[in-house]
């Protein structure tokens, strides 16, 4: 199996998901199990159904946060030396060319990707257009509306 890139926070918020899917939902879907079960005749109780629907849907969750956490290469951004390029964890101030706007992205792993709060995959077009880069270089990025240009203004690793 390949490594996972994870930043730090990333990780522990997989520790934390897996921490709850283990002490507060699988307890809770298998009371609710036995709930239904006392309720009598199986094959026609919906209640049971959908308690077993949930209980496969955590423990199928449980495994892959597990497995994801196995294979995961945890990358302390603010440990990075990478000489100013941008490497998974950096964090990376762009200013998009044609229309002057300004954005900030830290590109991180699959599982902690969020664009509202400014962080990228790494398998994205920008994160990927975005690698190797340093401040003052352009990169080009092949966007859904075209093809966008975006100078890098800072590099940091926080």
């Amino acid at each position: 199996m390949a490594t996972i890139p994870l930043t730090k926070r990333g990780a522990e918020m997989l520790k934390e998901e897996l921490q709850r899917l283990k002490t507060k939902d699988r307890p809770a879907v298998i009371a609710a199990i036995a709930e239904a079960r006392s309720h009598g005749d199986l094959s026609e109780n919906a209640e049971y159904d959908a308690a077993k629907d949930r209980q496969g849907f955590i423990e199928g969750r449980i495994k892959e946060v597990e497995g994801k956490l196995a294979a995961a290469q945890i990358i302390d951004p603010a440990t990075l030396d990478a000489g100013g390029k941008v490497v998974f964890g950096a964090t990376v101030d762009l200013e998009d060319e044609d229309s002057g706007d300004q954005v900030t992205y830290q590109i991180v792993g699959e599982d902690e990707a969020d664009l509202k709060h400014g962080l990228i995959n790494i398998s994205s077009p920008i994160a990927r257009a975005l690698i190797g880069k340093e401040e003052g270089d352009t990169a080009e990025v092949q966007a859904p509306g075209g093809v966008k240009h975006y100078e890098v203004i800072a590099v940091r690793y926080v």
